[in-house]
């Protein structure tokens, strides 16, 4: 994402002649993008992707098991009433 972003930047930048982008060949402004697929294909083709969405579901998983025993007053784990 980071990549695209620079890359819309970049192409502003170049639209509209502004400070030392102006002067670069849009096969540099654009090359942004081409990295943004290389990115994308290495992620998914890694695991990195699918990684990452389980950890997040994990961590949602976690927070929300903490929030159901501090709802029934055991706000430690193994603590004994």
């Amino acid at each position: 994402m980071w990549f695209v972003g620079l890359g819309v930047l970049l192409i502003l930048m170049k639209v509209g002649d502004v400070g030392f982008v102006a002067g670069w060949s849009w096969i540099a402004v654009l090359s942004p993008f081409a990295l943004a697929v290389v990115w994308w294909v290495w992620a998914d083709g890694s695991g990195y992707t699918q990684r990452k969405a389980m950890e997040q579901l994990e961590e949602r998983q976690a927070k929300r098991r903490q929030r159901a025993l501090e709802a029934l007053g055991r706000d430690k784990p193994g603590q004994r009433r």
